[in-house]
């Protein structure tokens, strides 16, 4: 997917409205997990992203900042977010439990 064309989410942006089920995709473009969870807003806006599994089964949930994210919006209006992070470094932060 080509993320250059899309736009950039501001601060008042990152809120659970915007960014619930976003997909995280990855170094490579590869899908790494959807937002599951949103704890606050803004800057400090922490996003629990499921990591792996099927179907919403057997997901790791791993909790990441707005500052490793890059979250944007594309043509028709979906937001989804980028990390320079690859999927088993995801995959190798802590599992967050609520």
């Amino acid at each position: 997917m080509d993320h250059s064309t899309h736009t950039q989410l501001v601060d008042s942006e990152l809120n659970e409205a915007n960014l619930m089920d976003a997909v995280v995709y990855g170094a490579g473009d590869e899908k790494i997990g959807t937002v599951a969870h949103v704890h606050g807003m803004g800057a400090a806006t922490q996003v629990i992203v499921d990591v792996g599994g099927f179907l919403g089964m057997g997901a790791k949930p791993v909790a990441m900042t707005t500052n490793q994210l890059n979250f944007m919006r594309d043509e028709d209006g979906d937001v989804h977010a980028t990390t320079s992070w690859s999927k088993e470094q995801i995959k190798a932060l802590p599992e967050h439990h609520h």
